[in-house]
């Protein structure tokens, strides 16, 4: 027992920015300020495809998804984020940590999965128009969603449950802004060879793999779409793949400066601000790119506030 509270701390002391205290305040606005905006634009977006008859497609079934994901992934570190902006003391609670460790890579696993899944939703929708309807039927929308879930809570608890386990030898400071994966290995004290061996196996089948597979769904339908005659038809199915592939680049840029590049070419702080990316930009930008190019959805959405204001 003696040599378990040795090995792993009670808390963790979480150094952030520590080498650029002027960053704080300005850091602890801009979180005060998008987080509120994320949730209110998710929230806002999961109404509109629930509430909206017009909406009750596969395409806006997985937008909801991608929406409550973004909420959950946000909530995750974010309000922990601004207590510890706010405080002197910058500290996370082993537990805390751990928690923060499953939820994390649960919603960030998910979100790759999802993001290749809805590359495929459009790839039938584009290049097997007359059979959308048979394959993405209501069943099976809800059984791929249900692997995806099932799929990336496996990945996260093997992934995570080694990693809570390397002994960390008193080592209780983490030269981050939350807990991550390979911040924890680093500091550990054992034999790690396994675990970052997992950890590169793992994120090759996250991030690559999807990857993958969304650029090969796109350059099928980019290949249907030049065959489409009409120009409004070009520019309508354009204009259903841009917001998602705009919103591939904006979660995988990060996530693969983060976790594929080889580690000796990552500088001290780029982890911080990739993990401000994925976890706080991207989140909040989402509802506002498909809201903004999204016809469909500015109606819906406009229609939701006027019904609001005139029942007030």
């Amino acid at each position: 027992m003696a040599q378990n509270n040795k090995s792993h701390p009670e808390e963790f002391v979480l150094l952030g920015f520590a080498n650029y205290p002027w960053l704080e305040l300005p850091l602890f606005g801009v979180l005060l300020i998008t987080y509120p905006t994320a949730m209110m634009g998710n929230i806002a977006i999961i109404l509109v495809s629930t509430l909206d008859p017009k909406l009750h497609s596969p395409m806006y079934f997985f937008l909801t998804n991608l929406s409550f994901l973004d909420m959950c992934y946000t909530t995750t570190t974010v309000p922990h984020m601004l207590v510890n902006l706010g405080s002197s003391k910058k500290t996370i609670s082993y537990l805390g940590c751990a928690v923060q460790l499953y939820f994390f890579h649960l919603m960030g696993g998910t979100e790759c999965l999802l993001l290749a899944l809805m590359s495929f939703d459009r790839y039938i929708a584009i290049c097997r128009p007359l059979h959308y309807t048979i394959i993405m039927n209501q069943r099976t929308c809800f059984l791929l969603v249900s692997i995806m879930w099932l799929s990336a809570m496996t990945i996260a608890v093997s992934q995570v449950t080694p990693t809570l386990l390397l002994p960390l030898c008193g080592n209780n400071k983490l030269d981050h802004l939350l807990c991550e994966i390979p911040v924890l290995i680093n500091i550990s004290c054992g034999e790690k060879h396994v675990n970052e061996l997992v950890l590169s196996v793992v994120c090759t089948f996250l991030i690559a793999i999807p990857l993958c597979l969304i650029l090969a769904s796109y350059a099928c339908i980019g290949k249907a779409v030049l065959k489409i005659k009409s120009s409004k038809g070009r520019k309508k199915a354009f204009g259903t793949c841009s917001s998602h592939l705009i919103v591939v680049l904006l979660f995988y840029g990060p996530a693969i400066s983060m976790y594929l590049q080889p580690s000796s070419s990552i500088t001290r702080d780029q982890p911080k601000f990739m993990a401000l990316f994925y976890g706080v930009v991207t989140p909040t930008l989402n509802p506002f790119i498909y809201t903004l190019r999204n016809k469909d959805v500015k109606g819906s959405l406009g229609n939701l506030m006027r019904n609001i204001l005139g029942s007030k």
